[in-house]
């Protein structure tokens, strides 16, 4: 589906769980865990008896395998029988999409392009599963179990992450502009340029800088929400459907992709292509931001109702979201599920949106909590596996998910109400079991012993001397004089008393002092000497390279 936004992008706040206490956190901001563990077996195994025996040791090992670094999360290895709600859930519709979301990743060849703590561990599990006949839940547990060692994560300093939910709108429309039908769902114009990406691309990504070129060279940014409603690329043959209004197209580009319903009957189905440029700013906040709307009753239900009731309320709304998507219409079934980032359809209650940045396509999640599916003052208990398909811009963080619950208006009622915090267990390939990774980390040299200490104390190094005024020493000339004076002045200055270690060092002889400038004549500026024209011209030179 290619998320292109969420209307509830909001971090949920926690205290740091006493489960994440006694981990690490590493210098770029990721909780390494397997250092305490090695730490441990280094002191059962002797390794710090003594320095040179320690890097004897590390010698012999080989090359040193870093745990994983996942920027801004902190993480803790569980048992299963710790994943609260795991034996309550049938992990057999997860297996199946997780079976999908091998497909993609076993076509893979080399490396991924980015660097990414999963990296391509998935493919082990995904030949597994490629290969076992798994038709219960009973049989796709076990699996999991036996290929994923389970991973609490959540963002540093927090003991939770958060969720939101997305659906695929259904909504009215026509092939051609009529008096009810009049606002255009636009395809991706060629004007629109992406740096580092070809205009032939299949799709352009929902984050970075957006161009339009003028000219044969000349690049600006692309035209804003504004701009577009107001018709700057109207006329140029790129609608691809016309709707009733713009609220329903701006549902559309924040969900990002829908099935419009023709006058005949039939369904186009539409997916995101790529976007102008502009950062995604919600449009709940805003009104949260004025009080028209409490941030407890926030949902996309009153974002609508709100722009139903006032029109000319809902244009200056729209516009302070100054992004605007582009759709290509995709050749699905009308009843196929929408198609996400990773390229395979997605599953209603399965499929989830992650950040791109730093998780793997094909990822399972399991994620636990108490969510509004009921109704808005629901807590009904969520405890499903799930698996990462999709991404959005406003999808930023380890442990932060949309939630797919698939097509219509009652997956939008319960995706519109979703705005809260969740435990998330990340299930990582056994290849990459952060406890065994972490035993090949080189340990630091033992502290030196009190002996030592006395014996090669640390001196504070030797300060700046003339610090304070020596006395006698004569009083600042006037400013006019400063040069005249200066040789002289310094050498009626008594010597500051020399420190023991500058006693050693032999006296170096000053240079003699730089002979007084020559008054300055009224000699036209073309008869300056020689040497100051070369000085001049190399310092030209210099500031050209």
């Amino acid at each position: 589906m290619g998320r292109k936004a969420d209307s509830k992008d909001t971090a949920a706040p926690g205290a740091f769980a006493g489960l994440f206490g006694a981990w690490l956190g590493a210098a770029a901001g990721c909780l390494l865990v397997g250092l305490a563990v090695t730490a441990a077996e280094a002191r059962q195994e002797g390794r710090q008896s003594s320095h040179d025996h320690h890097h004897h040791e590390i010698g012999k090992r080989g090359p040193v395998i870093w745990p994983l670094e996942i920027p801004g999360g902190q993480y803790a290895p569980l048992k299963w029988s710790e994943v609260v709600g795991w034996s309550d859930d049938d992990p057999l519709p997860a297996f199946k999409t997780f079976r999908t979301s091998c497909k993609p990743i076993a076509a893979q060849k080399g490396p991924l392009a980015d660097s990414k703590a999963l990296g391509t561990s998935l493919r082990d599990p995904c030949i597994a599963a490629r290969a076992e006949d798994i038709s219960d839940g009973v049989k796709a547990r076990a699996f999991f179990e036996k290929n994923f060692t389970p991973l609490q994560i959540s963002r540093i300093g927090e003991d939770a992450g958060f969720v939101t939910g997305y659906y695929e709108p259904i909504v009215d429309g026509s092939r051609v502009q009529t008096d009810v039908y009049n606002v255009p769902v636009y395809r991706r114009p060629s004007n629109l340029f992406v740096r580092g990406y070809s205009q032939a691309n299949a799709s352009m990504p929902n984050k970075g800088q957006v161009f339009r070129k003028i000219g044969r060279r000349k690049l600006v940014p692309y035209y804003d929400r504004a701009e577009i409603e107001d018709g700057a690329i109207a006329g140029r043959g790129l609608e691809v459907v016309w709707l009733k209004s713009q609220t329903d197209l701006l549902f559309i580009q924040i969900q990002g992709s829908a099935r419009i319903k023709l006058e005949d009957g039939s369904m186009v189905r539409i997916n995101y292509d790529a976007h102008n440029g502009y950062p995604y700013t919600p449009v709940g906040r805003v009104l949260i931001e004025r009080n028209i709307v409490p941030k407890e009753q926030m949902s996309m239900q009153k974002i609508r109702e709100y722009m139903e009731q006032n029109p000319d309320g809902a244009k200056e709304l729209r516009r302070f979201n100054r992004s605007y998507v582009f759709f290509r219409e995709v050749k699905l079934a009308a009843d196929d599920e929408a198609v996400g980032a990773q390229g395979v359809p997605l599953t209603a209650g399965r499929s989830i949106a992650v950040d791109k940045s730093l998780h793997v396509y094909g990822t399972p999640f399991f994620i636990e909590g108490n969510l509004p599916i009921e109704s808005d003052t629901s807590n009904t208990p969520f405890r499903k596996l799930m698996i990462a398909q999709d991404t959005g811009s406003a999808i930023i963080g380890p442990a932060r998910a949309d939630i797919y619950f698939g097509a219509g208006g009652e997956a939008g009622r319960v995706a519109g109400r979703l705005k809260n915090p969740a435990r998330f267990v990340m299930l990582l390939p056994n290849s990459l079991d952060p406890v065994a990774r972490g035993k090949t980390v080189p340990l630091p040299d033992e502290r030196p012993s009190a002996t030592i200490a006395k014996l090669f104390p640390q001196t504070e190094p030797v300060k700046e001397a003339a610090k304070e005024p020596v006395k006698d020493a004569p009083k600042e000339p006037a400013k006019e004089s400063v040069k005249e004076t200066s040789k002289d002045t310094a050498k009626e200055q008594p010597a500051p008393a020399a420190s023991p270690a500058a006693a050693a060092v032999p006296a170096v002889p000053l240079p003699e002092a730089r002979p007084k400038a020559a008054p300055e004549t009224t000699a036209p500026a073309a008869v300056k000497s020689e040497p100051a024209r070369r000085k001049r011209h190399h310092r030209r030179h210099r500031h050209r390279r």
